[in-house]
């Protein structure tokens, strides 16, 4: 078990590195394949609505065939695939076709982590174990900044990409050999999703599921690379520095959220005070867009930090969803916050895109507004969820 465990979580490594490694690729796919930032929003975009769709038949296959087979095929398949198609791209529309593969490959991965450990660990401890996973998977997140720009300089983007080709195959292999499905619970497979969504007490969690994340994801996966080149014009090396500080703060926040539920005995109010924090950090961000240096890398540190909730709004989901219905009941948490984040990414890259032509900053401050309005939009409403802690 802690084998398999362990190749899922080097597996959503590579996830986390998927979702964010376009920041850093920005200026050389824009140089060699004409990729500007709205095709990269678009094709990071697709990403996480492919991701969000796939949760659907990945939770019906959690619940039915169990996360062993559904996250070694489905990696091995969309992931080391999607990987080979980025390495050959020719044009934005390849890297999407790739983008949408990997995003197939990646969708079983954490949730078959979170539901081996709903089904094998005490329910009081599923948020720690949650926040781990996410902390340790985002290891990823730092190697698609300053690392991938180095190996990007050092060996070209393209044979960057087959060698993760290869990595994610591997990476695969070990998922179909080590991953141990834990015992069926009576009733497995029956039910449906409509049984989840007629439970009044879980909407409130998946509004705020999809508002929370989308910060946090949508700038660190790639708008922090278009921002710092064209608001303060910097080159590779730089944005990798921007992208990694980003990154090691969202590592810090995962592992910081996990305990604070049993800590504080709240989850509720632990995830509305992190979110006011990522709140203010998206307003000071578009008041002040030109501010650069410690300032504007601070701000975006901390909405890193305090942008890593999604474990516990996982966990705080989690408690109201019956045991038959794991699978399907974890996966829906993630469909609304990865599905948000895909839709974010498209909006976003409308935004950018009609608001270009004026000072550099502008339409970034468009995309720090229209983060704030949807975070401030789902705390609201997750203002009436009911706090369990379990």
């Amino acid at each position: 078990m802690i084998a398999g465990i362990a190749a899922l979580v080097a597996a959503y490594v590579l996830s986390q590195f998927y979702r964010a490694f376009l920041a850093v690729l920005a200026p050389v796919l824009s140089v060699e394949i004409g990729a500007g930032a709205e095709d990269l929003a678009r094709a990071s975009g697709v990403w996480f609505l492919v991701f969000a769709v796939m949760q659907i038949p990945v939770g019906s296959a959690l619940d039915r065939v169990g996360p062993r087979l559904t996250a070694a095929v489905l990696l091995g398949l969309g992931g080391a695939g999607g990987a080979a198609v980025f390495a050959m791209a020719q044009g934005p529309g390849a890297v999407t076709l790739a983008m949408a593969l990997i995003g197939v490959g990646c969708a079983p991965v954490l949730m078959a982590a979170y539901y081996i450990f709903a089904r094998t660990y005490s329910a009081a401890v599923f948020g720690t174990l949650a926040g781990v996973v996410i902390g340790v998977g985002s290891m990823g997140n730092i190697a698609s900044s300053l690392p991938l720009a180095a190996a990007v300089e050092a060996f070209g983007w393209r044979e960057t990409l087959w060698g993760l080709a290869g990595v994610t195959l591997a990476v695969a292999l070990a998922l179909g050999l080590l991953v141990r499905d834990p015992p069926k619970v009576e009733g497995a497979g029956k039910g449906s999703l409509m049984d989840l969504l007629r439970m009044p007490a879980l909407w409130p969690v998946l509004i705020m599921m999809a508002a929370c994340y989308a910060p946090a994801a949508g700038l660190r996966g790639l708008w922090v690379g278009p921002y710092y080149r064209d608001v303060f014009g910097a080159e590779a090396a730089a944005i990798g520095v921007a992208t990694l500080v980003m990154g090691a703060a969202m590592v810090a926040g995962n592992f910081a959220y996990g305990p604070l539920d049993r800590v504080l005995g709240t989850r509720k109010w632990l995830i509305f005070g992190g979110n006011a924090g990522v709140l203010g950090c998206l307003l000071a961000l578009w008041a002040m867009p030109a501010a650069g240096g410690w300032v504007t890398l601070a701000l975006l540190a901390a909405l890193g930090f305090f942008g890593a909730s999604f474990p516990m709004v996982m966990a705080h989901g989690r408690a109201f969803v019956p045991p038959h219905l794991t699978g399907r009941g974890v996966t829906l948490l993630n469909l609304f916050g990865i599905g948000a984040v895909g839709l974010a990414q498209v909006v976003t890259g409308r935004i950018h895109a009609g608001l270009e032509g004026g000072a550099a900053e502008v339409p970034y401050q468009g995309i720090f507004l229209f983060f704030a309005g949807t975070l401030a939009v789902g705390m609201v409403v997750y203002l009436f969820s009911q706090d369990r802690t379990d």
